[in-house]
């Protein structure tokens, strides 16, 4: 049986540290980097330069959020981020001026991410209008006791259903196995921050059978030295 979505699961980085982002992506295994005002308040750079400094290490897709709320703000500040990278996504908050800077962003050819997901018909409205990415964030719903990846396979099927080009980012990731059911459900990108990232390389039975292994060899390259 054939795949359901024969394109790899994307890997994207949800963070502005510019150490992590190197780190990772010297490793093969960061395919993009997704940011928001927080993070980037959080490392102290100014949004237009931070990006800039993503660009020349990751070569994929670079969500950059606007903090404007009402839509001629939004159109203007959205039109100055997509110039600074031509990979860059702007970033839009899935409200009623989001949707419409969607619209208007797509007949423009500026590349969108729909971000703040949290129901299905958002996503469908997002992917309506002509959103490149949407962004369901499943941690968020997962601390009300909402179950986050029910959200992602409804998207994921909705999606399906109709074509839509619209592809799927999975936010708010708190824990490997988030990645691991998004990508049983066929999400097409997770992003978390690098803590999740560090805790999807490692695993303690890897760690402890490397040290037994190790520890065997030297003890019998001991023996053959005696």
């Amino acid at each position: 049986m054939p795949p359901t979505n024969p394109d790899p699961m994307q890997l994207f980085l949800d963070t502005a540290n510019l150490s992590d982002i190197k780190k990772y992506a010297a490793l093969g295994i960061v395919d993009g980097i997704t940011t928001n005002p927080t993070l980037i308040a959080k490392e102290g750079a100014s949004l237009e330069k931070r990006i800039k400094e993503i660009a020349e290490v990751v070569d994929g897709p670079i969500s950059a959020e606007v903090t404007a709320t009402n839509l001629k703000e939004m159109i203007n500040e959205g039109r100055k981020i997509a110039k600074w990278h031509p990979n860059v996504y702007v970033k839009v908050p899935s409200t009623s001026e989001g949707l419409q800077a969607v619209k208007i962003f797509k007949s423009e050819n500026i590349r969108t991410n729909t971000t703040l997901v949290f129901s299905a018909s958002q996503a469908l409205l997002a992917a309506k209008v002509g959103a490149d990415f949407v962004s369901p964030f499943i941690g968020r719903l997962d601390d009300i006791s909402e179950p986050g990846m029910d959200l992602i396979a409804d998207i994921v099927k909705i999606f399906k259903n109709y074509n839509f080009a619209t592809k799927v980012l999975v936010a708010s990731i708190r824990h490997p196995r988030h990645i691991v059911e998004a990508a049983l459900i066929g999400a097409d990108i997770a992003t978390m921050p690098a803590e999740v990232m560090e805790k999807l390389i490692h695993h303690p039975l890897t760690d402890l059978g490397l040290e037994k292994f190790l520890k065997d060899w030297r003890a019998q390259a001991k023996k053959l030295r005696a």
